[in-house]
Formats: structure tokens, C-alpha cells, sequence
């Protein structure tokens, strides 16, 4: 672990804090969950030590998207005002004073992840906490969520946004994404009025006590669109439990996609699309992310497990539009 990284935050959160004696202990990258530069630090201003999660940007990317962590603070910490289930935010600093990049620093929740309480819990009461949460995220006014003033991302804007990945995916699993891109667009439903949107709302980017939802994490995807798009991110989940032996984060929750929307609330008919959308959403950001693996970019062999499930993926979506159709 960087030396620099620990100095160059212990002398920020002294600042910030406004805790001239605080101590740094260690920073430890966490080693689950594949969305890069994340660690835990213990740090200590005399009281004990305390447990924080440390959040930077790659080096020398670009601060924006998935790099833009002050975004995703702000976001968070907007929510934990709102009493909604994320981290609190004792310090979001967009200056470059960690190791040359902007940093947050967010209170560490206890919580247990979904590989352990998947095997513990009802996956019914599991599912069911997740839905309160979603439709308690989308009931906030937008004023209140960080990124009001955003302007809404539209469902053409999101289908073109998830196309490019596609493009850029192996073609040798991607034959079929042409004909599920087309069926999306000739049948785009009606907008709802917009609400916050995670973007990749699913179990393994939540934290739990019991069955009940104590944080939702990974803000780096969010927007201001359409709420159903989450739901369908929730419904992938069950999808995938027919890829046996794929990497699944929340696969042992054995909860179909029609109970997900009984949960809800949502037409069966309206959601078919959306979850259509899901599964080419998923298979675009599998296929890039083993494009960018096997070119070295980015290292990580999970998605080689994963290429069945980006076919699979493109064929469920022209199947589950097409009974819509």
C-alpha cells in the first residue's frame, strides 16, 4: 500500500476534520466487488479507532463518470440526510490532495454482503427489503438527491449509452445484439416521470442486517431517468440464475422477476421491456469489461466466466421482447 496515500490523508483529514492529532493507521485495499480503487482505513484522533471506506479515482483519469467520486459522495451524502440506507460523508474534497487525486471518505457501515446473507436470510424478505428501499430512493424530491439539476437521461440517450459498450465487446458473442438493439427501439415505452436512478441496482451493491437493506453502495453509474430501470437491474439477478457456474453476485436469492414486481408494484407487460433492456445493459458492460480484460487494460479473469451468460443474456432479451412485441 502507498505510504502517500495514507500521509497525504491523514494530513487532509486533519484539515478537514479539523482533528490535528488524528492518526492514520492503516489503508487496505478492500478486496471484494471489482470497481476499483477502494479501501479500508482505521484511523484513530485519540477516542479509539474508527473505520472509514476511502474512495479515489484511477491516477490520472479523467474526473468524470465512473471516475467523478465527488460526484458519487455528494450523492451519498444527500441520501444519508434524507435518512435513506448510505454511508455517511465526514469528508468529500475535490482538491487533488491524495496522492495527487480528489478523494471521499465515508463512514464504514456494519453490514454483512449478500454472499453471506443470501445463505442466512428468506430471500423473499431479502427481495422485499431491497424494493422498500428502491421505491424510497425514487419517492426523494430530486432537489434532494445531490444531482437535481441534472437534466433526466431519456431512454433513447440510455440505449444509445449501453450500444457503444456493445460495439466495443468481442463480436464472437455479440452477433445477436443488432436484433435486441432493434426490437428496443421500435417498442420504447412511454417516460414516467423521472426519479433518482442507481444504475446498477443489485444485491451485491448492497450491505445488510438480517434481511434488511443497511447501505446501498457504488453510486458511479447514477442519473436522473426512469425508475423502472432499477427494478430490471433487481430482475437480472433471477435471470441469471440459469447460467449455472457464471459469477453471480445475490444468485442465491431464488426470487423470480414476476414476484420482484409484485413487490413493486409494476405491470408485467411494461416491465418486459425494461428487463429486455437489463440484459442488454449487462451483456454490453460484461462484454466490454473482457474486452478491456483481454487486452490487459484491465485486468480481471471473472469476465471470461461470464461469456455464456453475455450470449445468453442477448438471446433472453430478443425472447422476453418478443413475447411483448
Amino acid at each position: 500500500m502507498s505510504t502517500r496515500i495514507r500521509e497525504d490523508l491523514e494530513a487532509a483529514c486533519r484539515e478537514r476534520l479539523n482533528k490535528p492529532s488524528l492518526r492514520v493507521i492503516s489503508v487496505e485495499p478492500i478486496p471484494e466487488g471489482h470497481s476499483g480503487f477502494t479501501y479500508f482505513v482505521t484511523a484513530d484522533d485519540g477516542g479509539g479507532p474508527t473505520r472509514y471506506v476511502l474512495r479515489l479515482p484511477p491516477p490520472g483519469a479523467r474526473i468524470a463518470g465512473p471516475a467523478d467520486v465527488i460526484r458519487q459522495g455528494r450523492i451519498m451524502a444527500a441520501l444519508h440526510d434524507a435518512d435513506l440506507p448510505t454511508p455517511a460523508i465526514p469528508a468529500l474534497v475535490a482538491e487533488p490532495v491524495v496522492d495527487g487525486r480528489p478523494f471521499v471518505l465515508m463512514e464504514a457501515v456494519e453490514g454483512t454482503r449478500i454472499e453471506k446473507a443470501g445463505v442466512e436470510q428468506n430471500p423473499l424478505d431479502i427481495s422485499r427489503s431491497a424494493v422498500g428501499v428502491l421505491k424510497r430512493l425514487q419517492s426523494l424530491p430530486l432537489g434532494r438527491t445531490g444531482i437535481g439539476d441534472e437534466e433526466p437521461v431519456s431512454l433513447q440517450a440510455e440505449m444509445m449509452r449501453w450500444a457503444w459498450l456493445m460495439q466495443r465487446a468481442p463480436e464472437e458473442l455479440t452477433t445477436r445484439a443488432g436484433e435486441l438493439g432493434g426490437l428496443l427501439a421500435t417498442h420504447v415505452p412511454v417516460e414516467r416521470p423521472p426519479t433518482l436512478v442507481h444504475g446498477d441496482y443489485h444485491y451485491g451493491n448492497m450491505l445488510f442486517r438480517g434481511p434488511e437493506v443497511v447501505a446501498v453502495l457504488d453510486w458511479e453509474i447514477a442519473e436522473i431517468g426512469q425508475p423502472l430501470l432499477d427494478l430490471g437491474c433487481l430482475c437480472i439477478v433471477s435471470v441469471r440464475r440459469q447460467y449455472q457456474g457464471a459469477p453471480n453476485p445475490g444468485g442465491a436469492i431464488d426470487v423470480t422477476v414476476g414476484e420482484l414486481c409484485r413487490l413493486y408494484g409494476a405491470d408485467a407487460g411494461e416491465m418486459r421491456w425494461y428487463l429486455a433492456l437489463s440484459l442488454y445493459k449487462y451483456a454490453s458492460i460484461f462484454g466490454y469489461n473482457l474486452m478491456l480484460h483481454r487486452r490487459g487494460k484491465r485486468p480481471d479473469p471473472m469476465y471470461e466466466h461470464l461469456t455464456d451468460t453475455i450470449t445468453g443474456m442477448i438471446d433472453e432479451g430478443i425472447d422476453v421482447i418478443g413475447r411483448g412485441a
